[in-house]
């Protein structure tokens, strides 16, 4: 590999402390790393941009461990083998691998999973056909159980979670209410099928969904928390469920919001109301559920039922910017970086 290019890496500079810049972040180039037994090298294609990256920037205990300052930024990747020490992948192959945010990387053969473009377009592995509809998927029909006739509403609605929740929602019989940032984004849901889409930034927000619930709530999937969450409580049902998937509008929180301590109001609601109100990571699922959902949703996108959106940045010195975008509502659909030639297109 002595003419190669260079591997272009982002490490994670420093920890941030609110919303991270461009000086948590560090490009650089280094050697393209050598494979050993049993692993391949790989060449990023796209890599997956997601909210749960801010919490592997700090150094809070989570459900995960953080980046190390110093250490590649991590991220799910679709990427081709360049060089196999293993029987089972050839170069050429395409896999999905978790080799973060660089241009190449090495990874195991065992820890990689092979993608067949024939099936469907490879970034779909990063989306719809990956964590983020697993995660859609897993949280809503096992700890949601919507029914037939019930209101589901979702917030974030037209992020790759989200915009998944509603359709599944409704291909299950259930309403679907969609909560979304602008026009631009509820239009985006109203062409989806959702039958209610809400514009959490109009000033008529909190009337909006009033109107939209008049039957109450009986499913809310949380991706967001601050206003919108308060907004949803007065109108959840008695028995309703509540996923956690992400609490967005916190994540660069740096103390506690001002005003009241209203947990004590929270408690009251769950208690009275008998709520369930769940925290999930969709990894949790994988090993009773990932095979049903690769069946189901693999069908639902071949025959349009479920439908889906990418918001591809090119250029991997590009992520960090895409990155902090995301955090602030920017992204329209699943955000992926393009970060080198897609020979399946």
């Amino acid at each position: 590999m002595t003419d190669s290019p260079q591997n272009t890496r982002i490490l994670l500079a420093s920890r941030p402390h609110g919303e991270p810049t461009s000086d948590n972040f560090t490009i650089e180039s280094a050697p393209i790393p050598v494979p050993g037994e049993g692993e391949v090298l790989l060449r990023t294609i796209y890599l997956s941009l997601d909210p749960y990256m801010r919490g592997r920037m700090s150094a809070a205990k989570s459900y995960a461990a953080p980046v190390e300052v110093g250490d590649v930024m991590e991220g799910g990747t679709v990427a081709e083998v360049v060089e196999s020490n293993d029987d089972s992948l050839r170069p050429g192959d395409i896999v999905l691998a978790y080799v973060g945010w660089q241009a190449y990387g090495v990874a195991s053969a065992k820890h990689v999973r092979k993608l067949d473009p024939a099936q469907a377009p490879v970034s779909t592995a990063l989306g719809v056909l990956g964590m983020t509809g697993f995660t859609a998927y897993a949280g809503l029909l096992e700890i949601g159980q919507p029914q037939p006739g019930e209101t589901v509403v979702v917030a974030a609605a037209a992020g790759p979670v989200g915009s998944a929740v509603g359709q599944i929602a409704r291909i299950k019989g259930a309403r679907a209410v969609g909560i979304a940032g602008g026009p631009d984004k509820v239009a985006w849901l109203e062409e989806l099928g959702f039958d209610v889409a809400i514009d959490h930034r109009s000033p008529t927000f909190a009337d909006d969904l009033k109107a939209a619930v008049p039957d109450g709530i009986d499913v809310y999937f949380e991706n967001v928390g601050g206003h919108v969450w308060d907004a949803v409580l007065p109108h959840l049902n008695t028995y309703a469920r509540v996923p956690v998937c992400g609490l967005v509008a916190h994540y660069n929180d740096t103390e506690l919001p001002p005003g009241p301590d209203r947990s004590s109001r929270l408690m009251t609601t769950i208690l009275t109301k008998s709520l369930t109100v769940r925290g999930f990571i969709q990894t949790e699922f994988v090993k009773a559920h990932y095979a049903a959902f690769q069946s189901d949703a693999a069908g639902w996108l071949r025959d349009g039922t479920l439908r889906h959106r990418e918001d591809v940045v090119e250029g991997l010195e590009n992520a960090p910017e895409a990155f902090a975008g995301l955090l602030k509502g920017k992204s329209f659909g699943k955000l992926l970086v393009q970060v080198g030639p897609d020979p399946t297109r």
